[in-house]
C-alpha cells in the first residue's frame, strides 16, 4: 500500500499592482521597507507558512507596478481558496500595495523564468498637476514628439544599451545586450507615453532611454547622436547617466507569458 504523502508542494501566480512611492523598491532589502517585503509577510501570514516568493522582474525605489507578477510557493496540506486568500492579503497589506488576481499554477511554474516579456510606460505630463505629481514627470519645456517618436521605433531589435545601463553590483557580468520587441512615443491629451517591450531590461535602462529621449526633444542632442548612443559608441561629450528620469513616471504594466 502506498505511503500518503503530507505536505504536498503548492504554487500560486499573484498579479500585483503598487505605489511604489514608499518603498525601496521591489526586493528585500535588509533595513529598508520594500514591497517584496510586505507581501511575505502577508502571505506567510494567511498561509502559516514559510514560502518561496520571487517577482517577474524588480524594480527601483519609487518605481510603480499596474502588473507585475510573482509567484508563492509553500508546502501545505489544506486547499486553499485563492479568492479566501486574496481577501485575507488584501486586508493585511499597506495601501499602497493590491493584490489583483491570485490563480493555482504548476509547481514548475516560475515568475521571472518563464517570463518571455515585460513593458513599462513611462508617463511624462506637459503641464503642472496637482493630484498626479508622484505618478509623472512634469518636463516644463515644449518637446519635438515626431523626433522622439523616430528615435523610439529606432530602438526596437537587437542592440546594445551599455550606454543607457547602470552598473548593478549584485549582477556585475549582466550583458548589454537586449532585444526590443516594441517602443512608441504616444500622445496623449497633456500626457507623452513612452511604451517599451522586451524579454528582459538592464539597471535603469527605461528611465535612462527616458531622459535621453527628452534631450532629444527639447534639441539638446541630435538624431545622430541619439543613433550613436543606441550603437554602443561612447560619446564624451554626454553624460547620459545625468539624465535619468526620475522613478515617479515608471509603471511596470505587464509581464507576458506564453
Amino acid at each position: 500500500m502506498a505511503r500518503e504523502k503530507t505536505n504536498p508542494y503548492q504554487c500560486l501566480r499573484l498579479t500585483i499592482e503598487y505605489d511604489g512611492g514608499k518603498y525601496s523598491g521591489w526586493a528585500e532589502q535588509r533595513n529598508a521597507r520594500t514591497v517584496m517585503g510586505e507581501l511575505r509577510l502577508a502571505a506567510e501570514d494567511a498561509l502559516h507558512a514559510e514560502i518561496e516568493l520571487v517577482g517577474a522582474g524588480r524594480t527601483d525605489a519609487g518605481v510603480h507596478a499596474r502588473g507585475q507578477v510573482a509567484h508563492v510557493k509553500f508546502r501545505s496540506n489544506q486547499i486553499v481558496s485563492e479568492a479566501q486568500l486574496l481577501a485575507q492579503m488584501n486586508q493585511k497589506l499597506p495601501a499602497e500595495i493590491c493584490i489583483k488576481k491570485i490563480e493555482k499554477a504548476p509547481v514548475t511554474f516560475h515568475a521571472r523564468h518563464d517570463a518571455v516579456a515585460r513593458k513599462y510606460v513611462y508617463q511624462i505630463a506637459t503641464r503642472k498637476t496637482a493630484f498626479e505629481k508622484r505618478y509623472v514627470w512634469w518636463v516644463k519645456e515644449e518637446l519635438d514628439i515626431e523626433a522622439m517618436q523616430a528615435a523610439a521605433t529606432s530602438l526596437v531589435g537587437r542592440h546594445d544599451f551599455k550606454n543607457f545601463q547602470a552598473l548593478d553590483p549584485s549582477r556585475p557580468n549582466e550583458s548589454s545586450i537586449v532585444v526590443v520587441e516594441s517602443a512608441a512615443i504616444v500622445k496623449q491629451e497633456d500626457r507623452i507615453l513612452f511604451q517599451i517591450e522586451a524579454s528582459h531590461f538592464v539597471w535603469r535602462m527605461v528611465r535612462r532611454l527616458v531622459g535621453t529621449l527628452v534631450k532629444l526633444g527639447k534639441h539638446e542632442i541630435t538624431p545622430v547622436q541619439f543613433a550613436q548612443l543606441l550603437k554602443g559608441k561612447v560619446d564624451g561629450r554626454v553624460d547620459v547617466a545625468s539624465w535619468t528620469a526620475p522613478s515617479s513616471g515608471l509603471f511596470l504594466e505587464q509581464v507576458r507569458y506564453r
